[in-house]
């Protein structure tokens, strides 16, 4: 059986990984697209002509591989700061809506992991911006907006374990232990 011009493409591997790798931030990186570029190659297999150096075919698709990888990124980057846009304008309650917070709270922020606890004392109780939490813990505003919501379901899930019915209610009253 003949082997196919794709089989000689995985001895190249290192010089595509090379390529690849002075194109993006990490080596991680780098593999991981190589691997999903060989898997492209593989389904792609049937558009090689025959005159055609699989080489080159091959580089073509690492360059969309690339860009494709950048595309990804740019639009996940968007995503993020359009999401820490929008809760940054988020309407906060007024002051008696927060007097009937349930005692509880302070109790259960301190079972969440401390970057968790950290956030929520910062930007939810104290009022803090996420832009200046964000610049004050070395992180992008992005990073600070998904930190902040991924603390808010923790919390969420751990007062509805403490506190059971009243969770669920709004604390209004709250009697927990």
């Amino acid at each position: 059986m003949a082997s196919s011009p794709i089989t000689g493409l995985i001895d190249q591997r290192k010089q595509f990984l090379n390529f690849v790798e002075r194109r993006v931030a990490t080596r991680a990186c780098a593999e991981d697209i190589i691997q999903a570029a060989y898997i492209r190659a593989m389904e792609q297999a049937s558009t090689l002509r025959s005159d055609e150096s699989a080489v080159a075919w091959f580089y073509r698709i690492l360059r969309n591989a690339v860009i494709d990888h950048y595309r990804h990124l740019s639009a996940e980057d968007r995503a993020l700061e359009q999401w820490a846009r929008d809760l940054s304008t988020e309407v906060q309650p007024d002051s008696s809506t927060q007097k009937i917070v349930c005692q509880c709270i302070d109790s259960v922020l301190s079972t969440l992991k401390p970057a968790y606890s950290q956030i929520l004392r910062e930007v939810d109780l104290a009022e803090g911006s996420l832009e200046s939490f964000a610049k004050r813990s070395s992180i992008t505003p992005g990073n600070a907006a998904v930190r902040a919501h991924r603390a808010r379901q923790a919390l969420k899930k751990q007062l509805i374990q403490t506190c059971r019915t009243c969770a669920k209610h709004g604390c209004i009253d709250c009697t927990c232990p």
